[in-house]
């Protein structure tokens, strides 16, 4: 065996991408030299690590296996380069996070100014929905999540950051000005949803549940941007965070309903297992967010 952690770190990107063409993307690589690499770092192995079934690319189970094997390898590389920074008095390490999709507009103002103080740190962000951002914590893949519904069914602690206020929403082409009755206006109307798992729906189906409201779905989708660009399209009406609609409803894209019962208020936390054995990295991304996340909100969220 004679591979390099080069070819462990592309065979690995290939892995994620599950594509020979989007791993080469990302590693800023032509696909002919990415190919030619993991044709090299396969010619080690008399057991196959990928095929090509039609024109998908597959990792075979052997290949699964060698990838976490080399994901080791990685990360016991980056622990040398880590420690060897921490012996010159310099925090270095990887912070790794998991963000439910809104929080992308809530999360890296959270990140930016402990990550401008500390330069030498890795910054790896998952944004995906809800469940699988429980998902990864329950692994314990990830330091921290950024979630708006607190599990259940972990042991975690937390730290509340923000509001986060949920808002009827619709094209901005509606005239009535006066609160709404909830009652009467739901079963006229026609609702965009999100995915099972997210978040956002939990919040919103919770309120309709407790207040014994009908509604009628139009339509399920899988991200707020997606709901966001359908209501703005006419497509409907839908439940969505203020946080993530701040330029649309600027620019007269959409218009808040003024409906009774609104804005439903939950809260942005950090969440993370608890007892969890912290690296540096990670405890000092902790005390920074309990000591900065005042200014951080007066500065970037007082609008909220």
């Amino acid at each position: 065996m004679n591979y390099t952690l080069h070819q462990l770190q592309l065979f690995l990107k290939i892995v994620e991408k599950k594509s020979i063409t989007k791993a080469a993307e990302e590693l800023h690589l032509t696909q002919p030299a990415v190919s030619i690499q993991l044709k090299n770092f396969q010619d080690q192995f008399d057991i196959p690590l990928t095929e090509v079934v039609g024109r998908q690319l597959y990792v075979t189970e052997f290949g699964l296996e060698i990838a976490q094997i080399a994901q080791r390898i990685i990360d016991e590389v980056d622990t040398i380069n880590y420690k060897t920074l921490a012996f010159k008095g310099i925090l270095s390490g990887k912070l790794k996070l998991a963000v439910v999709s809104t929080g992308k507009y809530v999360m890296p103002y959270f990140l930016s100014g402990f990550v401008k103080n500390y330069s030498e740190i890795a910054l790896e962000m998952d944004v995906t929905n809800k469940n699988k951002v429980i998902e990864s914590l329950k692994n314990n893949e990830v330091d921290f999540a950024l979630v708006s519904v607190l599990p259940t069914d972990l042991n975690i602690d937390s730290e509340s950051l923000l509001e986060n206020k949920l808002y009827l929403m619709r094209k901005n082409d509606f005239q009535e000005t006066n609160i709404i009755n909830k009652n009467n206006f739901f079963s006229d109307i026609q609702l965009l949803y999100r995915e099972e798992g997210s978040g956002t729906r939990f919040v919103m189906e919770q309120y309709f549940e407790k207040n014994n409201i009908k509604t009628n779905v139009k339509m399920q989708l899988t991200s707020n941007e997606s709901v966001k660009q359908a209501v703005i399209a006419g497509l409907g009406y839908s439940v969505l965070p203020i946080i993530g609609c701040r330029n649309e409803i600027k620019n007269n894209e959409l218009q808040i309903i003024n409906i009774e019962g609104f804005p439903i208020q939950s809260e942005w936390n950090l969440i993370w297992l608890k007892n969890k054995n912290f690296s540096p990295v990670a405890q000092k991304f902790l005390e920074y967010i309990k000591t900065e996340k005042a200014s951080i909100c007066q500065t970037h969220f007082s609008w909220v």
